[in-house]
């Protein structure tokens, strides 16, 4: 039977309700009198997170992530565990729960979003609940926006790349903990941040590392979780090493250089310090989670996996690795975003409206300021001159790319004065307040202020010669 289509109006049609979207949206509802649909096929606000491993955290801490009107967590600061000393990581669950707060406590309460879950969205400002096959069409009056372009990947809906036998069990990091203790041997699949999460949650819960294998393609670089603490208790740490950061770049000869350089001051950290990392994906650990990671002694960096089956792994090199036959195979290999992605399309276009990053890896914040200067500024050429796309790094040449990328905005944002009262007084943007709030009157603090003025210059000169290296 076919089924009428419904056709409702809207000044803003967003497609997707994860943490982009809600960001941009939160600050539209500040900056503007606007009307929103929302559309989402998941069941609930928080986009990827509703896909979420139960024991997965936030890279960062909490109080720098979400939409700026709402605080997430309480700034407390963890006892035990790798996060010990350093700021609380929200759980899965506590993003998720955040964001259903965000949207029953204050979007749906301003009688300006409409929110329709359960929906797919066809193109053409069309959409359709997957449930009762209800159509809509939308009258848009100002713009589509997409909050998908990063195209998000979870492990529990990713679709394999290598072929798994029937009798091997290969499962994504969400059923780890209902299936673990059937198995004896445990082997991991993927380099990146999810990898070492469930790496992690192995050794924490007792799992002795020599059970533990690993098929790490490439090295990561990784971020210091040490220099992401924006308070005053922490200004040595976040804004001393944001200076640390600098003086590297002013003096790095080239991207091996400069990754040395940041090694050497804390900055960064890697995990196998007798291999040079091949991979950034601004992924942030604490140096006890890498402490953890190290005990991990069967490290396979043969390459891709092509094939698992009973008792052994092939690679796509053709190599072949014989494998415990009670072994549990981990699934990590989704990627978190397409870091395939060229940065070729402007945020502002006619009736769209594409979110992406302007301060990497804030994209909460780079959602936010897309809508301030959406609600604040005329036209696009404007628009598009202050919100010009950063690239998601994905190597560390790309990390020279992304920070020139970021420290040209911050120079453009500079020159608005109201813009720069916007972002400086935003929530997601913690280390503006750390240096408005501490006392740099100290003299370590005043030294590392002087630090920042004097190589900021030269490491944006030298960023713009090392990316053309």
């Amino acid at each position: 039977m076919r089924l009428d289509v419904e056709k409702v109006r809207t000044d803003y049609l967003v497609i997707g309700c994860g943490a982009v979207a809600m960001s941009f949206v939160d600050t539209m509802l500040d900056e503007s009198d606007a009307s929103f649909i929302i559309v989402d096929n998941h069941h609930a606000p928080g986009g990827h997170w509703n896909d979420a491993y139960p024991f997965v955290r936030l890279h960062q801490p909490s109080h720098f992530y979400g939409v700026a009107s709402t605080a997430l967590g309480n700034k407390h600061k963890d006892t035990v565990g790798s996060n010990a000393g350093y700021y609380e990581l929200a759980s899965g669950a506590e993003v998720q729960s955040y964001f259903e707060q965000v949207m029953r406590q204050r979007f749906l309460p301003s009688g300006r979003v409409q929110y329709f879950p359960m929906c797919e969205y066809a193109g053409n400002n069309k959409f359709t609940n997957t449930l009762s096959g209800h159509s809509y069409e939308v009258e848009v009056a100002k713009r589509v926006v997409d909050s998908t372009y990063f195209k998000t990947s979870v492990p529990s809906r990713h679709i394999r790349n290598y072929r798994v036998d029937n009798d091997v069990t290969c499962v994504a990091p969400n059923q780890l903990p209902n299936c673990a203790a059937r198995f004896s041997q445990y082997c991991i699949v993927g380099a990146g941040k999810t990898a070492m999460d469930a790496a992690v949650w192995l050794l924490e819960n007792h799992c002795p590392a020599e059970r533990i294998s690993w098929v790490c393609p490439r090295q990561s670089w990784l971020i210091n979780r040490n220099v992401t603490q924006t308070s005053v208790d922490f200004f040595e740490e976040s804004i001393g090493g944001f200076a640390n950061q600098l003086e590297a770049i002013a003096n790095a000869e080239s991207v091996d250089d400069l990754f040395d350089r940041l090694e050497a001051c804390g900055y960064m950290l890697r995990i196998d310090q007798s291999q040079r990392p091949t991979m950034f994906h601004f992924a942030t650990l604490s140096s006890g989670e890498v402490e953890q990671l190290r005990k991990i002694s069967n490290v396979i960096s043969d390459g891709r996996v092509t094939e698992i089956s009973a008792g052994q792994l092939t690679f796509a090199n053709g190599n072949k690795l014989a494998m415990a036959p009670d072994t549990l195979y981990i699934d990590c290999t989704a990627s978190a975003v397409d870091f395939t992605s060229d940065n070729s399309r402007p945020v502002f276009e006619d009736k769209l409206l594409t979110i992406q990053g302007l301060r990497m890896p804030n994209l909460c914040l780079s959602a936010a300021i897309s809508a301030y200067v959406e609600a604040n500024y005329e036209d696009d050429q404007t628009r598009n001159r202050l919100c010009q796309p950063v690239m998601v790094p994905n190597d560390p040449a790309g990390f020279i790319k992304t920070t020139l990328g970021n420290m040209m905005n911050q120079a453009t944002w500079s020159g608005e004065p109201e813009l720069s009262k916007f972002i400086a007084s935003n929530r997601l943007d913690a280390f503006v307040q750390v240096i408005s709030q501490a006392d740099l009157s100290t003299e370590a603090n005043e030294a590392i202020m002087n630090q920042l003025g004097t190589h900021l210059g030269p490491a944006m000169a030298n960023l713009q010669k090392l990316a053309s290296q």
